[in-house]
């Protein structure tokens, strides 16, 4: 047992602050979303991409000369190493695209120009050249597994256009692009969250950008964290109707079951990426003919937030985001890849920023096993010998 007199524990960090940022602000209780101190609302409605990832990762809105270097660095790094792209097609077809994606990232620190150089501009470039590649990753593993040749990237493409494009061969029209691209916006960065704290841990250890971020990846595929617009979707697809919605809703949270996209440990109130993505989805569904999915979706919100408010559980950034991608034509099991592209924005600048002022992360466990334990020799074990 631990001698120290009194130990608060902290299950799951909660209200636990690990580092000063200037990066994020989330305002839970008023439904505010802050990236370096501009409303995420504005950054949607009026920003790209690109710029929104400048913005992130050096601080500050770039000027038109430091726009056009960025985004020429990233656009030459759409093409991945042709070592990465043969491996692509050794692949099971069945493979989780999470697995494929955290493995393929582990993959590039084999071909870094900057070698061991381990200075923050060196890591700065690794990212930058994680963020070009990742959408080309992910759309060239989704086609491979379905038989057909993986699409080269087009570099006069931003990213947003160029996956759409990468994945369905043909270019996307002006709507899907900008829904696209606001989807990546909103998916770029908030805060301190689980995959986030994942890149810190393993920066702070001086490793690599790519060692950072190939963990944040591992975070995100969890359930909890970046699959909850993977249940969201398959969950509403379940309830078939809006006039089913109310019942599945009742029989749900009487089995205690959670309605995945619905609470959220920051938000006690709506989250505003849901606030933008919403309406996206209704325009989608009627440009789509998928009408009837949205329906039934806000009529699921209905419900749930009739029974569920009074416990400050609002729908989340999942519990539309799905039903975007899914009628941008991206299959299921890439969402949350396209998470991870997005969040790539936001794990690199948290991690330039730590290391900037490193810390080894390193917390402690309060000891609750036993002490002074006395070994006991194989052959005279019984069935359990507890330490």
């Amino acid at each position: 047992m631990s001698s120290e007199n009194t130990v608060v524990l902290h299950k799951g960090l909660d209200n636990v602050y690990v580092a000063e940022s200037s990066i994020c602000y989330i305002d839970g209780e008023n439904s505010k979303l802050f990236y370096r101190g501009y409303s995420v609302e504005d950054l949607a409605q009026r920003s790209t991409f690109e710029e929104v990832a400048f913005l992130l990762i050096y601080g500050w809105l770039p000027k038109r000369e430091e726009f056009e270097g960025f985004v020429r660095t990233l656009r030459e790094s759409y093409t991945p190493p042709q070592e990465v792209l043969a491996w692509l097609k050794t692949l099971p077809s069945q493979a989780h695209p999470m697995d494929v994606l955290r493995t393929a990232i582990s993959m590039l620190s084999l071909y870094d120009r900057q070698g061991v150089d381990g200075g923050l501009e060196a890591n700065r470039l690794r990212g930058l050249r994680v963020i070009g590649v990742t959408p080309t990753i992910i759309a060239s593993f989704a086609r491979i597994r379905r038989g057909v040749n993986p699409v080269e990237p087009k570099m006069d493409l931003p990213i947003a256009s160029n996956f759409l494009y990468m994945l369905r061969g043909t270019e996307p029209d002006a709507f899907d692009a900008s829904v696209m691209d606001k989807a990546m916006i909103l998916h770029a960065e908030h805060e301190m969250n689980a995959s986030t704290f994942s890149c810190i841990v393993t920066a702070s250890t001086l490793s690599d950008m790519y060692s950072a971020i190939t963990a944040g990846v591992a975070t995100l595929k969890g359930p909890l964290h970046g699959g909850a617009n993977e249940a969201a979707l398959k969950y509403i697809q379940s309830v078939g109707s809006p006039e089913k919605a109310a019942e599945a809703v009742d029989r749900t949270l009487a089995a205690k079951q959670r309605i995945m996209g619905f609470g959220h440990r920051v938000y006690k109130n709506y989250d505003p990426r849901y606030m933008i993505l919403k309406p996206l989805a209704k325009q989608l569904g009627e440009r789509k003919g998928t009408l009837n999915l949205y329906l039934t979706a806000e009529a699921v919100e209905r419900a749930a937030v009739e029974r569920l408010s009074q416990h400050k559980l609002f729908p989340n950034v999942d519990f539309y985001s799905g039903l975007v991608f899914n009628a941008l034509g991206i299959e299921t099991d890439l969402f949350t890849p396209v998470f991870a592209m997005s969040r790539n924005a936001g794990w690199v600048a948290h991690v330039l920023e730590y290391l900037a002022d490193n810390r080894l992360v390193r917390p402690k466990a309060y000891y609750t096993g036993k002490l002074n334990s006395p070994y006991v020799e194989m052959d005279r074990r019984g069935d359990k010998v507890e330490g």
